[in-house]
């Protein structure tokens, strides 16, 4: 029986090769879709899954209220946080803290390297407590992972950086320098871990010991001010059978003990929570992360889209199968004459299908192996088939899945008719039938249409964003980093020689620009305040030239002037900390603010105001405009070279300016950027994002239309009598064509009404995410509805074009 179950099967794929080739390509376009989506959601779903007693490890983060301002989730503590929750707190086995430095995205890197000196700048480097990698789980290929950072001024490289500095040779004990803007500073090579494909929310790749000769001492080792300094990322491993929840609300009450009465005299409230490790990179997205994490919501929209297609698919297969119903009434007739049981005709059509979905899932795994390396390219990550074990049982129980969705309804419906109607050929398709397969295409098209619709608005939003006035000049601005000592004292002749440089119209520095993290900030009060209503500013130190060079407006005052030390105890507001402060920026030139944390160099208890600057996007524009400050003396003013360029020659202005820096800084390698550049990779992962649902739409549309495409054929198989005789009567080719169309065409219209109000629904939520975003033009979906009329028109009208020219004579003779 089995054996002629396969042969049926096989003559039937034969005898209707082209249905059989849209049912089969259909499924394996859907098996694809979700084989690729499944891999890029394992891999971002494993993230720091690595480490021992995952599950026990926690992020203490800061949930941070300051007076007159919104309450901001930060992802760092200050210093003594780690220390005073493992001596407080019998629940904690260990405890570790990892500082970014503020404002030093880059560090030099120096080693001897035989006869050579290997010289580079690096990113990604963040100072750790001895404890890291008691807490953490890294694979060491030199060194002793625990014992690693005990000693100070200790480094752990990851295996590509050692590479770069040491070639193939073991680095433990050998001594680097990091050169930073406040000195050069010796470090010995303590361990080398194995970066390649390393999973975690922490995109290191190379740790420094936070106790040093550099950053250790005042901040490190703090262990009262529970009130500044969040820098610190700070971490926690509970003891086993320890309830987080009841946890936390111990945590809250040991932090008020310690420091409520500090946090409370400046006006700020602060809740610490903890956040599990393994959900950080997908679940966690506030101020100051450590590196850019994942997106849960991309995730589950991605799956969705998968699992939608996925369902056309099906649909395609249902449709096709009961629309065809008639083609194998008479074999479903004849084998319940000769005794089959209903039950035995179901197992085999739901066989057949499995057997389809088999067949697909084999195209689609060379599908999918040929589109690897484009979904990589989209995704940006190095995804390999067959990876994650995990992966072979989700390919085996979707292609199980596929087979019975899909053959779930046609197998009833087929087994249901009845052996006397069929074999007197009185079968007529039950009006059921055909409303449950208009349903499935309104189905069909309502996903496509929302998808359209969602890629259009995903697409204006991106667009919107990178053409809305940001409030400075972000074009033609080379970015230099002078993240060393030598290279921030030779800043004045690297200006004077930078702009003997033709094509260069000024040259300034900062501390930061826009664009990227800034994350050094004070509070500051009014005149007639105290410091409990102080509000939080971010803070820029800035060289005279600054507001020129970046284009930015100033509405009142003047900028610092060439003596820097004239300005000292000068500030420079954005017109957002006017208004928080309750200051008319007409009267506020000679005003003061107030400070209270004149511990920090640079800062003094008043600060006088000789400029308003025009507010300006500083951040990415998913933020709203916040209160800031410029200073020439907070912070390290000559972090980052900005030079405006007047010329298009790119590459030769370039050359030439390498050519003054390797003059002025001859033991310096050279690096660059332009500062449009940084700005737009704010919005990376958003532009990914669109990538994939442009794709995937494409996708979706392409398997719908398959679909269309093979009613269409059966329709107008259907109506080869009627056609033939509406030709004799006189009915042009256009008449005909419409006949066969309007019905598919209506209902890709009823599914236009479906899909508006969904689509706008779902995408004006993911617009919530964004300060600054457009609006949703009700236009937009009569176009998306259009363009899916176009095509399943397009679809439709092929066939029935073709249908309408054919010979009347041949199609009554057939008849």
């Amino acid at each position: 029986m089995l054996k002629n179950y396969f042969k049926v099967a096989f003559r039937n794929l034969s005898r209707n090769k082209v249905f059989s080739i849209i049912n089969i390509f259909g499924l394996a376009i859907g098996l694809t879709t979700c084989l690729l989506i499944l891999l890029y959601i394992v891999s971002e779903s494993g993230y720091d899954r690595q480490n021992k007693d995952a599950d026990l490890i926690y992020r203490t983060a800061s949930a941070i209220k300051i007076a007159g301002q919104k309450q901001r989730a930060w992802a760092a503590t200050s210093a003594p946080v780690a220390w005073a929750l493992k001596a407080d707190l019998p629940e904690v086995a260990a405890s570790t803290r990892l500082m970014k430095f503020p404002g030093m995205d880059k560090m030099l890197l120096t080693a001897k390297q035989g006869n050579s000196r290997k010289q580079f700048y690096e990113t990604n480097g963040y100072y750790v407590d001895s404890t890291f990698f008691r807490v953490f789980t890294y694979d060491f290929i030199y060194g002793n992972a625990p014992t690693s950072l005990d000693v100070p001024n200790s480094a752990v490289l990851s295996a590509e950086v050692a590479h770069r500095l040491f070639g193939d040779e073991n680095p433990v004990g050998r001594p680097i320098t990091i050169g930073m803007p406040f000195g050069n500073f010796e470090y010995t090579v303590r361990g080398v871990f194995r970066d390649k494909d390393l999973k975690t929310h922490i995109p290191a790749h190379f740790f420094l010991s936070i106790h040093n000769g550099d950053v250790g001492g005042r901040w490190v080792d703090n262990e009262t001010s529970f009130a500044s300094g969040n820098i610190f990322h700070t971490y926690i491993r509970l003891k086993k059978k320890v309830d987080p929840v009841a946890f936390e609300k111990k945590v809250a009450a040991d932090i008020d003990k310690r420091g409520g009465a500090d946090l409370k005299r400046l006006g700020i409230s602060s809740r610490l929570f903890l956040q599990p490790l393994t959900d950080i990179y997908l679940h966690s997205n506030i101020e100051n992360e450590i590196g850019p994490n994942g997106n849960a919501n991309t995730l589950y929209i991605l799956g969705s889209i998968a699992a939608f297609i996925l369902l056309i698919a099906c649909i395609n297969f249902m449709n096709l199968s009961t629309a065809r119903s008639g083609k194998r009434a008479k074999e479903v007739g004849v084998r319940k004459v000769m005794g089959a049981e209903r039950r035995s005709l179901i197992y085999q059509f739901m066989g057949e299908s499995v057997g389809m979905s088999i067949l697909a899932l084999v195209l689609a795994l060379g599908l999918a192996q040929l589109l690897l390396p484009l979904f990589n390219t989209v995704v940006q990550r190095q995804l390999q088939l067959f990876d994650e074990p995990g992966v072979w049982m989700c390919i085996a129980g979707l292609t199980l899945l596929t087979g019975i969705m899909s053959g779930l309804y046609p197998a009833f419906y087929l087994s249901a008719f009845r052996p006397i109607m069929v074999l007197k050929g009185k079968l007529q398709t039950s009006f059921s039938a055909i409303g449950i397969r208009k349903g499935l295409i309104v189905f069909q098209f309502t996903i496509s249409i929302c998808l359209v619709s969602g890629a259009i608005i995903i697409a204006r939003q991106l667009s919107y964003l990178n053409d809305q006035p940001l409030g400075f000049n972000k074009d033609q601005q080379i970015v230099l980093p002078m993240h060393n000592k030598e290279a921030s004292a030779n800043y004045t002749a690297l200006k004077h020689g930078l702009l003997s440089i033709p094509g260069i119209r000024s040259v300034t520095s900062g501390d930061n620009y826009p664009g990227i993290a800034s994350v050094n900030d004070l509070l500051f009060y009014a005149e007639g305040k105290t410091a409990r209503d102080g509000m939080d500013f971010n803070l820029n130190a800035v060289e005279s030239d600054y507001f020129k060079t970046l284009g930015l407006t100033l509405v009142e005052g003047r900028e610092f002037s060439k003596n820097q030390q004239a300005d000292s105890t000068h500030i420079i507001l954005n017109e957002t900390a006017l208004r928080d402060l309750g200051y008319d920026p007409k009267t506020a030139i000679g005003r003061k603010i107030h400070c209270d944390f004149q511990g920090i160099p640079g800062i003094y208890s008043s600060m006088e105001i000789i400029g308003v600057v025009k507010d300006f996007n500083f951040q990415s524009l998913y933020n709203p405009i916040k209160p800031y400050a410029f200073t020439t003396s907070v912070g390290n003013k000559y972090s980052y070279a900005i030079a405006n360029l007047a010329a298009s020659d790119y590459a030769g202005i370039i050359q030439k300016i390498a050519d003054v820096w390797k003059k002025v800084n001859p033991g310096l390698p050279f690096s660059y950027s332009f500062l449009d550049k940084d700005f737009q990779y704010n919005y990376e992962k958003d532009q990914r994002t669109s990538g994939i649902i442009r794709y995937f739409t494409v996708v979706t549309i392409l398997i719908a239309c398959l679909g269309l495409f093979g009613l269409s054929v059966f329709s107008a198989e259907q109506r080869t009598r009627e056609i033939g005789i509406r030709k004799v009567l006189g009915a042009s080719v256009s008449n005909i064509t419409l006949l066969l169309s309007r019905d598919f065409l209506g209902l890709v219209c009823i599914a236009i009404l479906i899909a508006s109000p969904l689509a706008w629904y779902g995408m004006n939520q993911w617009l919530q995410g964004f300060a600054y975003r457009i609006t949703i033009g009700w236009w937009l979906f009569p176009l998306s509805g259009l363009i899916a009329i176009g095509i399943a028109w397009l679809t439709v009208s092929y066939q029935a074009i073709r249908t309408a020219f054919t010979n009347p004579v041949k199609a009554l003779r057939s008849e």
